[in-house]
Parts: structure tokens; C-alpha cells; sequence
């Protein structure tokens, strides 16, 4: 039994050892590497607007599904609206990616409203050949000396107090963006760097993710350190929404969309049965009204224009020896001209295009609606109103009142009680639903 139980526990003693031994000649597998990670690069180009806030919107929802490294922004803009500008800013400050924005290529400016994303960034960067700065906001109106602005002086403390909070956020010069704000000062690349106004100056994209791999920025998960330098850039374009948004929100696109859509209706109203200019009206008309209300419209000026255009019509239809129409083109004008509640760079409707669409409607509205009122005053050609005249022969008659055919039609007929069944009649006029005849003497066949 001994021995038994010795040459059971050796030969657990031997597997134990030949386990150990397997376990040790088995290599241990290597640790995976770390993956490169993405970076993802928006280009904004041109004013800010709505279509500018969807972009770089929908790009930061990207970075986020890709838990990319960072997201960035390579800016070159003339300025924009105030609430777009707004609305991108409150999209980097909660981005949970964080948001390098890069002055670039060669020759871009972030001006106005691009200064204030560029202070918003985690990394605020620029080409070697770029400026920034200029971010005073305006607006439509120049105050007069007698009449001080306090309008403007409010928006003047408000930018000027928000560029200097996203100033302290990113620990970045507040004073410089105060004068940015106040005085319109503006900075090359190299005086940006040196007065701590942005984080570094890049040749182009791979150099900047050189420079700011190992760099920790906080953002609002807390603080994270970038791992760029092998980082693979997923370019992120404009798709069709974005380009389509950029149309139609465009102040002068936007004005000839309204009027085309104002024509065509009129034009279906005044000649129905048409259908086309009817469909392309309202399509115009409904894509008009979504671009603006995208838009700092100015009430007022909308509703001078529908009073320009109001005027004009009705001109066409009063003798008013011109009077409607001249005041309908002054409404018009006046109303297109403060359309836009901003003066943003791309973002005004040009004087030459509110000059011409005001000739063309003139034209319009006289020729269209000049037309619908003269025939209007054209004599019938259908109804019973056009049996006046024309004879027939009575089928039956008793005391004053029967039936007749008159143009392949029966119709009821009174007359004199001394017409009888057989008779040639001429409808002499129409008495409610009856026609009132009388005998026909002339010669020839009954009038068609």
C-alpha cells in the first residue's frame, strides 16, 4: 500500500514538473502595438456662417466615434456672424477630443471671428506667413457724434470681456485680445508666438502633429496627453449638406430665392393651371425663408420688401400714375438693403444686385400683373352672359315662359305671350337664370 501511494504522489510530482518546465519554454507573447491613432482635420475656408457651425460640428461627432487623438481645424477666414463664431467655440470647449485650430496655408488670417476660435482651441496654432486679430464686432449703423452708440459699446464690452475669459481658459495673452477686440489690432505669426497669443507656429499639418505630440491639454474629460507623431489624418470634407447649407445661406441667394419665389406665385395666381410656376415658386420661396432664418435678419427690412412688392402690384392694377410703383422700388431697395442685421465679411447683399432686382421686379409686376388686369376687363367669351345676341328656335312655349334651343343647348326662355313652338328667337338679355327673348324677323342661320 506504501509503495502504492509513493508512486501515486510521484507521478503528480512529476506532471507538476513537466507543467513548470512547458511553462517556461513557452515564450511569452509579445505586447501588442500601441496603435497610431487618428487625427482628424476639417478645413474651414471663407466667412463663418451656418454651413461653417454644421461642419465643424458634425467633424467633432467624428472624432468623438473615433476616440481620435485630436481634431483639427485648419482656418482661414475674413470673419462672420457672431452667433455662428459662438456656436463653434461652445462645440471646441466641449469637445471631448481636443481641438488644435491651424492658421494655414501660407497667406490665411483668422480675422474677427476666426480670432476668438483660435482663443478657444486647445492648440492655437499658425503658418509662418499668416495673421490674426482685427475682432472688433460690427454691426449695421455708424453712430453719429451727437448720438453716442450704446448699442455698440455693449457688444464692444461684451466680445472684448468673452475673448478675454477664452483667454484665461487656455492660460493665453488677454490683454493683446483685449486690443484685438477694442482697437482692431492684428499680429503675424512670429509676434503671436512671441507675445503668447498662440501655441506655435507650423509649417503645415504633419509638422504640427511633430510639435505637439507628447503635449498634455485639458479638455473636458480632464487632462490628456497628445500622441500625434505616427497619428493617422482622416480628412473630414464638406459633403453635400454642408455645400448646400453654404448656398442657400447666402444673403444674396437667399434674396433671389424670396423673389423668384414671390414671381412664380404671383404668376401661377394670375394665370392658373400653369403648375410650373407655381411648384418652383413655393420650392424657391420655402428655401428662401429656411436660409434666413438661419440668418441675423432684419425684420423690418423683410417687411419692406414684401411692401415694395405689395405696391408694385398694385400699381399695375390702380391709376395711380405711378406713384405705388415709385414708392414700391424706394420699399424694395431700402428693405434689401437692411435684409442683413451685420455687416460680417460675405455676408451683406451687394448694392449692384438690390439695384437690379429691383428693375426686374418693376418689370415683372407691370408686365405679369398688367396683363391678369387687362383681361380681366376682356369681355367673356364663356357663360351665359355670351347668349346675349345669338337665336335659336323655341321647342315650346305657354304664358310667357318655355324652352328653346340656342347653340345646341336647351334653355329656359320668357318672352311675349305671343310666340309660339316653332318660332325663330333672339336672346335679347340674360333675367336671372331665364333668358329673355324675342321673335327673330332676319334672315340666315341662327348665330353660333
Amino acid at each position: 500500500m506504501r509503495s502504492a501511494t509513493t508512486w501515486l504522489m510521484g507521478l503528480v510530482l512529476l506532471a507538476h514538473a513537466m507543467g513548470a518546465a512547458g511553462a517556461q519554454a513557452v515564450p511569452a507573447a509579445a505586447p501588442a502595438p500601441a496603435s497610431p491613432g487618428t487625427v482628424v482635420l476639417m478645413e474651414l475656408d471663407g466667412a463663418i456662417g451656418p454651413a461653417a457651425v454644421d461642419h465643424v460640428r458634425r467633424g467633432l461627432r467624428l472624432a468623438a466615434r473615433e476616440q481620435a487623438r485630436l481634431a483639427v481645424i485648419q482656418l482661414d477666414t475674413p470673419g462672420g456672424l457672431d452667433a455662428s463664431m459662438r456656436d463653434i467655440v461652445k462645440d471646441i470647449l466641449a469637445s471631448p477630443v481636443p481641438v488644435a485650430t491651424f492658421v494655414a496655408p501660407d497667406g490665411a488670417r483668422a480675422a474677427s471671428a476666426g480670432t476668438y476660435i483660435l482663443y478657444a482651441s486647445h492648440i492655437a496654432a499658425m503658418a509662418p506667413a499668416s495673421n490674426l486679430g482685427a475682432a472688433t464686432p460690427v454691426a449695421i449703423g455708424a453712430p453719429t457724434p451727437a448720438v453716442p452708440d450704446t448699442m455698440a459699446a455693449k457688444r464692444l464690452a461684451d466680445a472684448s470681456a468673452y475673448l478675454r475669459s477664452l483667454a484665461q481658459l487656455r492660460g493665453r495673452n488677454a490683454d493683446w485680445g483685449e486690443l484685438a477686440v477694442r482697437e482692431s489690432a492684428s499680429l503675424s505669426a512670429a509676434e503671436a508666438l512671441q507675445k503668447n497669443v498662440i501655441t506655435l507656429v507650423a509649417q503645415d499639418v504633419a509638422d504640427l502633429l511633430r510639435q505637439v505630440d507628447g503635449r498634455e491639454v485639458r479638455t473636458a474629460q480632464g487632462t490628456l496627453r497628445l500622441s500625434t507623431r505616427q497619428a493617422q489624418v482622416l480628412v473630414f470634407d464638406a459633403d453635400w449638406r454642408s455645400r448646400v447649407l453654404s448656398v442657400i445661406t447666402e444673403p444674396s441667394l437667399a434674396l433671389v430665392l424670396m423673389m423668384l419665389g414671390i414671381y412664380g406665385l404671383l404668376f401661377e395666381f394670375s394665370n392658373p393651371g400653369f403648375v410650373l410656376p407655381g411648384v418652383v415658386g413655393a420650392i424657391s420661396l420655402l428655401l428662401a425663408l429656411f436660409g434666413l432664418q438661419m440668418l441675423p435678419v432684419n425684420y423690418a427690412g423683410l417687411a419692406l420688401i414684401f411692401l415694395g412688392v405689395a405696391f408694385l402690384i398694385a400699381e399695375a392694377f390702380l391709376p395711380t400714375f405711378g406713384a405705388l410703383g415709385v414708392g414700391g422700388i424706394a420699399a424694395f431697395c431700402i428693405g434689401a438693403v437692411l435684409l442683413i442685421d451685420n455687416e460680417a465679411p460675405g455676408f451683406g447683399v451687394p448694392l449692384w444686385l438690390v439695384g437690379a432686382l429691383a428693375v426686374v421686379s418693376a418689370g415683372f409686376i407691370v408686365v405679369v400683373a398688367g396683363a391678369a388686369a387687362k383681361s380681366r376687363r376682356r369681355p367673356p367669351v364663356l357663360g351665359v352672359s355670351t347668349l346675349v345676341g345669338a337665336t335659336g328656335e323655341l321647342v315650346e312655349f305657354a304664358d310667357g315662359e318655355g324652352w328653346a334651343q340656342i347653340q345646341g343647348d336647351y334653355w329656359k326662355v320668357r318672352g311675349a305671350q305671343g310666340l309660339r313652338a316653332g318660332r325663330r328667337i333672339r336672346v335679347m338679355r340674360v333675367q336671372g337664370l331665364a333668358l329673355q327673348v324675342a321673335e327673330d324677323n332676319t334672315e340666315g342661320p341662327s348665330r353660333a
